[in-house]
């Protein structure tokens, strides 16, 4: 019960602190001045959109449902606790403290405070997550070829060009003539951490293995809030008139956004069909009355 506490409210206050970040960052106030190019602020700012309106509500959701002992509530509190603890860390590391003029490491208590929050929330979720089994749905296969295809596509599609391009003679891409560091720690943390997680945790669910389940939610929801966060950086780059943006990108990232959110919903849903524990023990009292009667 302690720990389910600590967890509810540690997710509480994590939504507090992300709506401060993207409240204090460019989006809102721009009071945090990151030492990164035009390009990166704008992904920042879509960062900040995606933090601000999907990871604060589910943090609020999920903290408010392990307070109440929900058994969905450590599974969806997975999905924004791996979301914060990815993208504080690139709001971190990710600036050029050297050549750019900015003022992000007066917020660097701020930013650390959101990753070290976010790392514990994500292992006590883990934890309380594991009291109760997840229910087996239908979903499982389709979610296996979704992480898959999502590995795929990070490593194919969206790190190889620039990888090949940064290793030409005349390099074109803006991000890593204009912000470097930031450009090879998110192909770090991609292809280092996100993709292969996501190849292993796939072929898991595609062969119905039960350790794999607890993993895919937590994947495929942090993987749905960092989709509208990509769809939230290509609107924001088009609007900017980037030069490493266009109305194709936007729209197919917004279309990709969605279905990502769409298919987390769908396979969310089950748990949320679930009694609560208390609930749960009540009609078994409620059931045992009539033969306790009987007896006495």
């Amino acid at each position: 019960m302690r720990s389910r506490t600590w967890l509810g409210r540690g997710l509480l206050i994590l939504a507090a602190a992300l709506a401060v970040t993207a409240v204090l960052g460019p989006l809102v106030l721009d009071v945090i001045h990151y030492r990164t190019s035009p390009t990166s602020l704008d992904q920042i700012v879509g960062v900040d959109a995606a933090s601000l309106f999907l990871a604060v509500p589910a943090c609020l959701v999920a903290g408010v449902l392990v307070l109440r002992s929900h058994p969905a509530g450590p599974v969806l509190g997975l999905a924004p606790a791996v979301f914060a603890a990815y993208t504080s860390t690139q709001l971190i590391i990710g600036n050029e403290y050297r050549d750019l003029a900015g003022n992000v490491e007066r917020f660097f208590p701020l930013l650390l405070g959101v990753f070290v929050l976010a790392g514990a929330l994500a292992v006590t979720a883990w934890t309380a997550s594991s009291e109760t089994p997840l229910p087996r749905t239908g979903g499982d296969r389709l979610a296996g070829i979704l992480l898959l295809v999502i590995a795929a596509f990070i490593v194919v599609g969206l790190h190889l060009p620039s990888y090949l391009d940064a290793l030409s003679d005349s390099p074109s891409n803006v991000g890593n003539l204009t912000s470097p560091t930031a450009f090879w720690v998110v192909k770090f943390m991609d292809l280092g951490i996100v993709a292969p997680a996501a190849i292993v945790v796939g072929v898991g669910m595609i062969r119905r293995r039960r350790w794999a389940r607890r993993p895919m939610y937590a994947l495929v929801g942090g993987y749905a809030l960092l989709g509208a966060s990509v769809a939230a950086m290509a609107v924001t780059m088009y609007a900017a008139d980037d030069p490493d943006s266009s109305l194709g990108i936007a729209v197919a990232a917004s279309v990709a956004g969605a279905a990502l959110l769409g298919l987390a919903i769908y396979l969310y849903r089950p748990l949320f069909g679930r009694r609560t524990q208390p609930q749960a023990a009540r009609a078994t009292a409620l059931a045992a009355e009539p033969l306790l009667r009987r007896t006495s």
